[in-house]
């Protein structure tokens, strides 16, 4: 029988906003700037009313709490800033949290950052600190999101510490992340037996119409899913990925532990961005690039029911958006609860949709000089030079960096202040749900 979930019963959708909350600071002697969207988007400034905005709008609340500014030290923290945000999100608002302890960045006091041998235990340190303060308050939990973006970005491209390449550096960034989670769980567990694991990972969907290129599809579409398959101890001496991993230097005894140390998940969040997650994988002047392609709702019903398939747990849209016009938002928005509504009542267990971000974003380019650090180029139709090698300019302010996929939209004043504007989007989102009875609730 189809469990319910604190918050998340099995025949009622919840609908739920986050805000951006990318914190990754430079280690010693980087080049890349400090990463920090509450700060970028003005949400530190802002945030009172930004909350008093996500409480208007939804009941539930995807937010990031900043590891690398909050464990200041290996036993030490500052909750000062979490303690207060916190309050007014639940006391004060009534906001379903589910918090992000990791969202792409470590503490820089952790030198290899999720390389460093030490990484598994901080972060079990901070999870265990984290549920016992807020133990009540915040009680559904995402230990690490995004572990495949995470590996991309600070394992295989060496953009974001530990600034790795290759893919024994995927491999090493993944493994350690898998590691870490697994005790992060187990951390939270203990500290506070109530909470709500929510496990939320990036979905992928790989295409190609080149043959030459159909053996590094099926790569891809592997690598999809094994950080979520090594996190839930499924990686054994049988799995097609297992010798892979080993190839690329993974020690035999960090997979075996791995497969020990299997945790139960609660929820299982699913990223999806109809003109994101797509790619086609394409050869152009003898390299291999990844276009993205919009397959809008179609790409959606997909994602969900694979990751149904493969892990049968129930199931959020952590988050969902798309880039472009207030009315292209509101036709997303309309789509996609639309999808999960039809889903729900076909038998896939999904309980609820995020839309991710409530205010417009700054570009993580902006960290890195204007430089495109996207693993893929836009499809042509959409930006002016889908392989231009720098997103914007430097050095104009933030409005060139601005990403247009927020409910709430930012606009740059001549003080270099952000003021917010509702979109169209707001007036269609979907706060509460009726009761919806999927035709078959067993599993």
């Amino acid at each position: 029988m189809t469990r319910d979930i604190d918050g998340f019963p099995h025949d009622r959708l919840r609908w739920l906003i986050g805000i951006e909350d990318t914190c990754v600071q430079p280690s010693p002697g980087s080049t890349m700037g400090p990463l920090n969207e509450f700060a970028l988007t003005g949400h530190d400034v802002h945030w009172r009313s930004d909350l008093a905005t996500a409480a208007a709008l939804a009941t539930g609340l995807r937010y990031g709490v900043s590891w690398p500014l909050v464990h200041v030290a290996p036993g030490r923290f500052d909750w000062s800033v979490l303690d207060e945000r916190l309050d007014v999100a639940v006391r004060e608002h009534g906001l379903t949290v589910l918090a992000d302890l990791v969202h792409y960045g470590t503490p820089t006091w952790l030198d290899g950052s999720f390389a460093d041998e030490r990484f598994p235990e901080a972060l079990a340190e901070f999870a265990a600190a984290f549920a016992e303060r807020y133990r009540g308050v915040v009680d559904h939990i995402t230990p690490l999101n995004e572990p495949l973006t995470t590996a991309s970005f600070c394992g295989l491209r060496g953009v974001w510490p530990p600034a790795l390449t290759g893919w024994d550096g995927w491999s090493t960034v993944t493994t350690g992340i898998a590691r870490g989670v697994q005790r992060a769980i187990a951390a939270v567990r203990t500290a506070n037996p109530d909470a709500v694991i929510v496990h939320v990972e990036a979905s992928a969907i790989y295409e190609t119409a080149d043959p030459a290129l159909a053996e590094e599809v099926e790569l891809l579409r592997a690598l999809s899913t094994l950080p979520t398959d090594l996190i839930l101890g499924r990686v054994g001496e049988e799995h097609p990925l297992h010798p892979w991993l080993i190839g690329n230097g993974v020690p035999a005894a960090h997979l075996a532990e791995l497969g020990a140390g299997a945790p139960v998940i609660d929820i299982m969040g699913v990223n999806y961005y109809p003109d994101l997650t797509p790619r086609i994988l394409e050869r152009v002047d003898g390299t291999v690039r990844q276009i993205t392609a919009n397959r809008w709702d179609a790409g959606l019903r997909a994602v969900l029911r694979a990751w149904q398939a493969r892990y049968g747990l129930p199931m959020v849209v952590t988050e969902t958006s798309i880039e472009g016009t207030e009315r292209v938002r509101r036709e997303w928005l309309e789509a996609a609860t639309d999808t999960v509504r039809e889903l729900h009542r076909d038998g896939v267990d999904v309980r609820g949709l995020t839309w991710w971000p409530l205010l417009d974003f700054v570009d993580w380019s902006f960290a890195s000089g204007g430089r495109n650090v996207e693993e893929f180029v836009l499809r042509p139709e959409s930006a002016s030079d889908a392989t231009a090698e720098t997103f914007a300019p430097t050095g104009q302010g933030i409005t060139p960096f601005l990403r247009r996929m927020g409910l709430i939209t930012l606009s740059e004043e001549a003080d270099g202040a952000l003021s917010r504007a509702e979109t169209e989007a707001v007036g269609v989102f979907p706060r509460e749900a009726a009761h919806i009875a999927p035709k078959d609730v067993t599993r």
